[in-house]
């Protein structure tokens, strides 16, 4: 409906007619994109965008659909859009479901000069290990060149969460938690300190 250069630009088409969703980036002239969400009384869903993943306790708080950390990969993107429909409840809509086949379940990971297809559903936890990701599911190993950071721009937020500069978890297969700790398959990873306060907050959700 409309393309905004600046949060004030935005506030007059939000006042003027009904929106759905709202991509927002955070760093914008003269006012935030966080301080712009707070200044609206009724505002639409909204979806951030910003290249700083300090900011995503704040957007969290505000109830946001979901938080994109800029470059922008097609398949994330895909997967904030699938997050909002299910919020509105477009999940029984036959056209969605048809369209919900365009979002991938799995990651390509390249690793022994293969590309290995890997389901997001047999994700147990990925870690850091040097100059490599150690993506470990319950009937496999694999060790891909590649860094922990862009690893995390491929998964989807509603479903992993990266808890330690060197760890990732999958949300769903967390057996059990605490303020320092999460433990999955009997093995038990730290929560970093930066980690912490969004980490608590998406599972007590």
């Amino acid at each position: 409906m409309a393309s905004c250069a600046s949060a004030l630009e935005a506030f007059r088409i939000v006042s003027r007619q009904r929106l759905d969703l709202m991509f927002l980036d955070i760093q914008m002239p003269e006012l935030s994109g966080l301080d712009f969400l707070r200044s609206l009384r009724n505002p639409p869903k909204v979806i951030l965008t910003t290249a700083h993943r300090k900011f995503a306790l704040e957007g969290f708080e505000l109830d946001v659909v979901d938080y994109l950390l800029k470059p922008i990969r097609l398949e994330r993107f895909l997967k904030a859009i699938e997050k909002f429909k299910e919020s509105c409840g477009f999940v029984k809509n036959a056209e969605y479901q048809k369209n919900r086949k365009l979002v991938p379940d799995h990651i390509n990971v390249k690793a022994d000069r293969k590309i290995y297809k890997v389901s997001l559903e047999d994700i147990l936890y990925i870690e850091s290990e040097g100059d490599y990701v150690k993506i470990t599911t319950p009937g496999r190993v694999i060790m891909s060149k590649q860094t922990i950071s862009s690893m995390e721009k491929e998964l989807p937020g509603n479903r992993f969460v990266r808890i330690h500069r060197s760890t990732i978890i999958a949300i769903d297969k967390i057996e059990s938690f605490d303020a320092t700790m999460i433990e999955i398959k009997k093995r038990q990873f730290p929560i970093g300190r930066n980690y912490s306060n969004i980490v608590m907050k998406i599972l007590k959700a």
